[in-house]
């Protein structure tokens, strides 16, 4: 968490608020979230943000000189967008909750956990926060080498993959369906939270081994994940604990889930009165309907 969905609206979010504008400054208060060159430069202090991209559950904000930074929030990373008369101005402050409170000098003051600063020409600022650091930054001089070093590493995107791709991949491996469809370098963009959806969607048991998907299954989840995907994202993501977009607005898709965070609870088919279970599998909570999903 966030998954494709919700890094899709920060992604929308930030191409409305941030593209066209000119980065005046930077500021980092913890270097250690940046891989790869951490200067102020490198993180496109004195560029214009020319494009934002995603791929899977990962950012790339592009300058106009093709410098560019991938972002990976992680389990708990936020970009955020703060409006001129909102954005932290720089010089000394202290590091706190502010819940709209500022510093003796009148400056909002930094909320915790913020890592790194971007303020623009005018006024507004962009915060990348994180708590339990498991996202970060990478920067690249030129896009394709963050498209050779970084994201070649992953699978097809989730919203483009074709039947056919998923297909030969799921083909190759001997693991559940729920292992397969949460390795990144498998397919990219699908987490807990859509694994557990798409499957219910689909009738398929966590435990059905991905080698069984024939031709015809594969179309079938390929189709199920696009409108999957599709939907949540329209619905704004699922906001279950940190999640925002980069104007900070809580999705709705969280109130839609049919299995995700229902374990003990009844079955949302009209037609279905078991109760939903959970279990541990390839190392992650995993909940189904056992009438449903029934056992392959």
């Amino acid at each position: 968490m966030p998954e494709l969905p919700e890094v899709e609206c920060v992604r929308r979010s930030l191409e409305r608020l941030i593209v066209g504008r000119r980065v005046e400054s930077v500021r980092v208060t913890r270097r250690d979230v940046i891989r790869g060159e951490s200067s102020a430069t490198a993180l496109l202090q004195h560029d214009g943000i020319d494009r934002v991209l995603r791929h899977g559950k990962q950012l790339a904000l592009v300058s106009g000189t093709g410098r560019c930074v991938c972002v990976h929030l992680g389990m708990s990373g936020q970009l955020c967008v703060l409006p001129a008369g909102d954005a932290y101005r720089g010089g000394p402050a202290p590091i706190e909750r502010t819940n709209g409170r500022t510093s003796s000098n009148g400056r909002p003051l930094i909320p915790p956990h913020t890592h790194v600063i971007w303020r623009f020409e005018d006024g507004s600022a962009m915060r990348f926060t994180d708590p339990r650091r498991f996202g970060g930054l990478w920067t690249f001089a030129q896009l394709d080498a963050l498209a050779g070093r970084r994201w070649s590493a992953l699978g097809p995107d989730a919203l483009t993959i074709t039947p056919s791709d998923l297909y030969h991949r799921l083909s190759a491996t001997r693991r559940p369906l729920k292992a397969a469809l949460l390795d990144q370098a498998l397919v990219a963009g699908l987490g807990n939270i859509y694994v557990d959806e798409l499957l219910f969607g689909a009738g398929l048991h966590p435990l059905t081994p991905a080698g069984k998907v024939d031709r015809a299954l594969a179309g079938s989840l390929v189709g199920r994940m696009r409108t999957l995907l599709t939907r949540a994202i329209e619905r704004g993501g699922s906001s279950l604990r940190d999640y925002v977009d980069a104007d900070n607005q809580r999705g709705s898709q969280q109130d839609r889930h049919r299995v995700y965070g229902r374990s003990g609870l009844q079955c949302s088919r009209r037609a279905c009165s078991a109760t939903i279970c959970s279990d541990q599998i390839a190392g992650r909570t995993t909940a189904w309907c056992p009438s449903c999903q029934p056992e392959p």
